[in-house]
């Protein structure tokens, strides 16, 4: 996976980095408890980089 820009995460948050980060954290909890990923992921061990790829692709919507 390639580096991503906090800029770009926090435009899917609406400049809420603490929305962000919540997000993420639930997500990759989701994820590590067994939730199926919305992606296909090389590396599946890797809940918040799942997680990550999901909210930069636009799989997921911030609230």
């Amino acid at each position: 996976m390639e580096y991503v820009p906090i800029e770009e995460l926090l435009e899917q948050s609406k400049g809420s980095l603490y929305k962000l980060v919540i997000m993420l954290a639930r997500r990759a909890r989701q994820i590590a408890g067994g939730e199926k990923a919305l992606i296909e992921h090389s590396n599946p061990d890797k809940p918040l980089r799942t997680a990550l790829e999901e909210i930069r692709r636009g799989h997921l919507k911030i609230n």
